[in-house]
C-alpha cells in the first residue's frame, strides 16, 4: 500500500490534468485541493450560452487510507487511471454506488 501521501500526489495530479483538458474560454476548470482534511475536487464554473455552469465534474476524498471516489461526472474510468498510477484496487472505494452494491465491484466495499 502507498502512503496517504502519494494518494494525495496522485489525485492531485490526476486532477489537474483533466483541468489542463477541460473547460474552454467562458467556462472554467478549477481544482480545489484540501489536503488537511482530504477532499479534492475539479469543478466548471463560467457562462455557456447565457446559462450558468457551476458544478463538480469529480470529487475524491481519501478516508481511512483509501481512496473514495464520490462523484465523477466524466466518461473517464477514474479508477482505472488509479490502478494504472499504482493504487491497488483494494484502496479505492467507488462511494457513488449503494454500499449494498460495492461488494460486486472489484474495488474496495468501504
Amino acid at each position: 500500500m502507498a502512503s496517504v501521501d502519494q494518494y494525495r500526489e496522485y489525485i492531485q495530479n490526476l486532477l489537474m490534468e483533466k483541468a489542463k483538458r477541460g473547460g474552454d474560454q467562458e467556462v472554467e476548470a478549477q481544482t480545489l485541493f484540501d489536503p488537511v482534511h482530504d477532499h479534492y475536487q475539479l469543478i466548471y464554473i463560467g457562462w455557456h450560452n447565457k446559462r450558468r455552469i457551476f458544478g463538480p465534474v469529480l470529487h475524491l476524498d481519501i478516508k481511512d487510507n483509501k481512496i473514495w471516489i464520490q462523484w465523477n461526472g466524466t466518461e473517464d474510468d477514474i479508477a482505472a487511471e488509479l490502478v494504472a498510477l499504482g493504487v491497488p484496487k483494494q484502496d479505492i472505494v467507488l462511494g457513488f454506488h449503494p454500499p449494498f452494491m460495492r461488494q460486486f465491484t472489484d474495488y474496495a466495499a468501504g
